[in-house]
């Protein structure tokens, strides 16, 4: 915390796992993965109320630089900043400025345009394609081709992938378009995962950042090759890991994902050398009722380092 910004500490404090409802015990609350105590809060009440004008954005990395939150490659996490003080604000923890302007780039389109229009049917078997070309979405271009792909053709549809991400769009030699793949951060908490790396709420805590979620996977309709999916998959296990690093500045040890076992049965993954450790509980995350709101899903991990438990509870 930066020891330049100095405020007094609140009589009311906030508890609850990122509800926002206030209490008298001291508890602190959960947002984006980062526990904030109701000093922290104060703190960004405080930052606000300097000027009133400031926009979101730059509040954001003021408020990262004062709280010191950063990334394990020392970047500012000035958009999981956004995503808690919006969520703050929303459940009356604080009061943000106006937005600047209407957020709207986040929304599709209602109708779609021909760059993810069918193509010609690929059909032959994925080793008669000859070498799979990824390219990391790293231009405009290319980003509205990948958002309009997974809004288009993803069951799940579109929306921004949480915290640290990488996209793909992937190709055949003869520059046909593959696939779609998404990577970003991985859920916080889920039983069986947790299980199976057997490690403390505080190793998880700290360590997090080194599971990577597998969020988005499309093969595209018009293409059927046999055993094309499995074979993208072992690609991303060994290609990921360096790019994250360059990314970065740290490889992942493990990846996870989650199956609707309602549409899927996992069997890419499990041909591509995937663990099956259990089923989610059918809950979203600020589900705090017990009930199934949410379809089940079956819950897939893969190693990408041999010492993954030990780094994962270092």
């Amino acid at each position: 915390m930066n020891p330049s910004v100095q405020v007094p500490v609140p009589l009311a404090v906030f508890s609850g796992g990122g509800t926002g409802s206030p209490d008298t015990h001291g508890a602190p609350v959960r947002y984006c993965g980062r526990l904030f105590t109701a000093s922290e809060i104060e703190i960004i009440r405080h930052l606000i109320a300097q000027d009133p004008t400031r926009h979101r954005a730059g509040l954001s990395r003021l408020v990262c630089d004062a709280l010191a939150w950063r990334s394990p490659s020392g970047r500012l996490k000035e958009m999981s900043c956004r995503v808690a003080m919006l969520r703050m604000h929303r459940q009356g923890l604080l009061v943000l400025p106006p937005p600047r302007t209407i957020n709207t780039p986040r929304q599709r389109p209602r109708g779609f345009t021909h760059a993810s229009d069918p193509q010609w049917p690929v059909g032959v078997p994925a080793h008669d394609l000859g070498e799979i070309l990824w390219r990391p979405v790293d231009s405009a271009k290319d980003s509205s081709l990948w958002n309009e792909l997974i809004a288009r053709y993803h069951y799940l549809g579109y929306k921004t992938l949480p915290g640290a991400q990488i996209r793909y769009l992937v190709y055949s030699s003869a520059d046909q378009l593959l696939a779609a793949l998404g990577f970003g951060a991985a859920a916080w908490k889920v039983a069986p995962r947790d299980r199976f790396i057997d490690w403390t709420s505080e190793q998880r805590l700290k360590n997090l950042h080194r599971i990577v979620n597998n969020a988005r996977f499309l093969i595209v309709p018009w293409v059927t090759s046999k055993n094309l999916a499995s074979r993208i998959l072992a690609q991303a296990a060994r290609r990921l890991p360096r790019d994250w690093l360059s990314r970065y500045g740290y490889k992942p040890v493990l990846l996870e994902t989650f199956v609707d076992q309602s549409r899927f049965r996992g069997t890419c993954y499990k041909a591509a050398n995937w663990i099956h450790v259990g089923q989610t509980q059918g809950r979203g995350k600020l589900d705090r009722s017990h009930q199934n709101a949410i379809p089940i899903k079956e819950i897939f991990l893969y190693p990408l380092h041999k010492s993954f438990r030990k780094d994962l509870c270092a």
